[in-house]
């Protein structure tokens, strides 16, 4: 009889902090959505080049909701380049790019669709398929793998705009 290790999924709440070091994004807020097949991330200024004969992109992401104090810049290789139907019913073609995905003390590469997320209430988007088999899904509950490190708070919490104030 063969001995089989088995890992106990993760149990996570419909929106969680997670953490995509690849691309030096230590906290976002990511919306836990069953309804989509792939994650999908904020990005703006999505700009296709060459390296090695491989299709990469330069992309601007803004990991923190209601804010562009905090902006990362971005490469990574594409994947694919992917015709997507968004939340609205439309159809756009998104590139697709794989990256490392920090949920609670586990990681996993995912694919990520790149488009922006500016209207939307969310950053970021985890999919069932960057899901599948490594979580149970809460509904009703949030944040169930921890709050934001106290270090972000304050980061964030200085970034914010004060009331009357506009962001330089």
């Amino acid at each position: 009889m063969e001995a089989r290790i088995t890992r106990e999924p993760l149990t996570v709440g419909w929106r969680e902090w997670v953490a995509l070091p690849d691309l030096r994004v230590h906290a976002i807020k990511a919306k836990i959505d069953t309804g989509a097949r792939t994650s999908v991330l904020h990005a703006y200024s999505i700009e296709p080049f060459r390296r090695g004969g491989a299709l990469w992109v330069r992309f601007v992401l803004q990991p923190m909701q209601q804010s562009d104090a905090v902006k990362v810049a971005c490469e990574a290789r594409a994947i694919d380049q992917r015709t997507v139907r968004n939340s609205g019913g439309g159809v756009e073609k998104r590139y697709i790019i794989t990256t490392l995905l920090k949920l609670g003390e586990q990681a996993w590469p995912i694919e990520l669709a790149l488009t922006n997320r500016d209207q939307m209430g969310f950053r970021m988007l985890l999919g069932r398929t960057a899901l599948d088999s490594r979580a149970l899904i809460e509904p009703g509950r949030s944040f169930l793998l921890g709050k934001l490190p106290a270090r972000l708070r304050r980061r964030r919490k200085a970034a914010s705009p004060q009331p009357g104030k506009s962001l330089p």
